[in-house]
This record gives structure tokens, C-alpha cells and sequence, in this order.
């Protein structure tokens, strides 16, 4: 059993967008996220189990209107799926414990920081600043959030 999973109790506490995104796999519309200029050094976790997904040091402006990250904070965390959703042929990204849909990857990142985008919507995260995160339980992180 994992500290992190999915909560009836918190599932019950989203926003209406919250919901739509991360239980009915939609869209943020981009440009509206609150984490997208969010520039605080961090963690950004599953809005739904708390499980740690990026940090700040993996975020970037890729231009693309949702927050861009170049590589999950804990890889075992991230689930990939074939999406054929729209007529388009993608890789959607959701939460290993929570379940949650998170946005999609894809291969435009920047090539000298591993060529990956993971394009995610702010509604499937909470974000944690790095003075909170010891206390929060995200402790063993705190050295990955900011670039060295």
C-alpha cells in the first residue's frame, strides 16, 4: 500500500475544472492555468493523491499556453497511454496512484534537456514551495527543485 492514492474525500473537494480534468480527462483552456507563469521554486504534486510529479527545476516557457516540464520528478509516478482522442495520435499522461489525467508528453522539448515536453494542466496539480516541503512530507526532494 502506497501513501499515495486515490481520495474519495479530496476528490469531493475540486473545483468543477479540477474535475473535468483530472476525473473526466479535459482540457484546461490554455493560457487560464495558475501555475503557468509560476516561476516559485517547488514541487507540483497530483492534486488528487499528493504524489510528487515535477519539479520547478523541470519547468520551462515552452510558449504552448499549459506548464511545461522536461522530466517527471519521480518516474515511477507517471503513466503513459496511447490517446486517439480528436484525430490526433498522442501520449496522454496520468498519475500512477491517483489516477488522475495530467496532459500529454511530447517530443519537442528542449533536445539539451532531454527532448520532452510533458504539457500539463494546472488543474491536476497543487503546487508546494520548497519551505513547505519538509514539513509536507516531500523532504527527500527538496535538492532536485532548483537548477545547479
Amino acid at each position: 500500500m502506497t501513501k499515495y492514492e486515490k481520495n474519495p474525500d479530496v476528490i469531493a473537494t475540486l473545483t468543477p475544472e479540477q474535475y473535468f480534468v483530472t476525473q473526466e480527462n479535459g482540457t484546461e483552456r490554455p493560457g487560464t492555468g495558475e501555475y503557468l507563469s509560476n516561476k516559485k521554486t517547488g514541487i507540483y504534486v497530483d492534486i488528487v493523491s499528493g504524489e510528487p510529479l515535477f519539479a520547478s527545476a523541470a519547468k520551462y516557457e515552452s510558449g504552448c499556453g499549459w506548464p511545461s516540464f522536461v522530466k517527471p520528478i519521480e518516474p515511477d509516478n507517471i503513466v503513459e497511454l496511447r490517446d486517439m482522442s480528436h484525430g490526433m495520435i498522442r501520449t496522454e499522461v496520468r498519475s500512477k496512484h491517483g489516477d488522475s489525467h495530467l496532459g500529454h508528453v511530447f517530443p519537442d522539448g528542449p533536445t539539451d534537456r532531454g527532448g520532452l515536453r510533458y504539457c500539463i494542466n494546472s488543474a491536476s496539480l497543487r503546487f508546494v514551495a520548497k519551505e513547505d516541503m519538509e514539513a509536507e512530507g516531500y523532504g527527500q526532494y527538496v535538492d532536485q527543485v532548483e537548477d545547479i
